[in-house]
């Protein structure tokens, strides 16, 4: 989870719905220029004076952390972080400095280039403070998060309306939870003729334990594994995954689902391993393409029973125990494959608790 900061300062109308739905949702921190905003504050948000001009008033009683220009006297007994506005190589090479040695280093860039952000992150690679970026937008922000893969370690955003605050801290959820991985035991395989099928093409190499999880009911899924094995009559293909039929589920990221026929170029989906280790990738494209298909049914231990309907082709493959790489037309009853369970059904992708029947 990256370090979310929200700035209030000048939000007038705005001020007191915002603060209250940064507090609710535990924003890291509540950002302004003068302290009175920050008095009434309760201790579960920190509490940050920027002073960009260096000047600072006589009480800071109540405020947790000064930001100060590099050049400032920091105050005794209060910790201080530094800002830093990066406008040429000169205050490039002070943001370096203070990301290397200060506790926060505040960086605001003139540009909207990521180079001089990636300069910094490399100057103080292993360092023990924390870098926070101000960024314009939630989107600049998932995009901060993401440079030089590890991303700054937080950012400091000025929000315009009420639900700034909750996106901004959805975006800085840079890891998907782990999941519970059971094994299935297939209980019928049958050909259903003729459909479209997606193969789901992403913008990232997958492991070879790892693919994206398939089903036709919003309750079970099956893991299908990426054309990252070797096949003797094609290249491999390290980004894709011959999903299934495109009425299937699959997750994306906080727990969603999505049908296969809504994912598009620059969505996301969720890159799952045989230990239940996930990481959400960006999708590149998808290719919905009329090919035979196969229905796979299997079951899991608790009785839950699963389906996936996939490209009937002996080189669509899915994951087994163990990472056993398994073709899909040689799958029969009695064959284990690796699924995941989620507890609750769906309506428009969100879980929810409510009767829901699937067959």
């Amino acid at each position: 989870m990256k370090i979310c900061w929200l700035d209030i300062t000048g939000a007038g109308q705005l001020k007191q719905a915002v603060v209250e739905e940064a507090v609710h949702q535990r924003i890291d921190a509540i950002v302004s220029d003068d302290a009175a905003d920050l008095t009434a504050l309760p201790p579960t948000v920190r509490k940050v004076l920027l002073a960009r001009n260096g000047s600072l008033p006589a009480d800071l009683g109540g405020v947790d952390v000064v930001v100060l220009p590099d050049t400032a006297t920091a105050p005794a007994g209060i910790e201080v972080g530094r800002f830093v506005e990066v406008v040429d190589a000169e205050t490039l090479e002070q943001a370096c400095q203070a990301a290397k040695s200060e506790r926060w280093t505040i960086i605001e860039f003139l540009d909207p280039t990521k180079i001089p952000l990636e300069i910094v992150l490399a100057a103080a690679d292993h360092a023990n403070g924390s870098i926070i970026t101000v960024v314009e937008d939630v989107e600049e922000a998932g995009i901060v998060f993401g440079v030089l893969e590890q991303g700054s370690d937080g950012v400091l955003m000025r929000p315009r309306a009420v639900g700034d605050a909750t996106r901004l801290l959805t975006e800085a959820r840079t890891e998907a939870e782990p999941l519970e991985l059971t094994e299935l035991e297939v209980t019928r395989v049958t050909h259903v003729g003729m459909g479209e099928r997606a193969c789901v093409d992403t913008c990232t190499y997958f492991r070879e334990d790892e693919g994206i999880l398939v089903g036709s009911h919003s309750k079970g899924m099956i893991l299908c594994v990426s054309e990252t094995h070797p096949l003797p009559y094609m290249p491999t293909r390290p980004f894709r995954v011959n999903a299934g039929a495109i009425h299937s589920y699959t997750l994306s990221k906080d727990g969603r689902t999505n049908y296969l026929s809504e994912l598009r170029a620059g969505g996301k989906v969720l890159a799952v391993d045989i230990t239940g280790q996930a990481r959400v990738v960006t999708v590149g494209r998808v290719k919905i393409e009329s090919r035979p298909l196969l229905s796979v049914d299997a079951v899991a231990p608790n009785g839950v029973t699963v389906n996936l309907i996939l490209q009937d082709d002996w080189h669509v493959r899915v994951l087994g125990p163990g990472g056993t790489v398994l073709n899909s037309t040689e799958l029969g009853p009695g064959s284990k494959v690796l699924g995941y369970l989620p507890v609750a059904d769906r309506h428009v992708g969100y879980p929810i608790n409510e009767f829901c029947l699937e067959q």
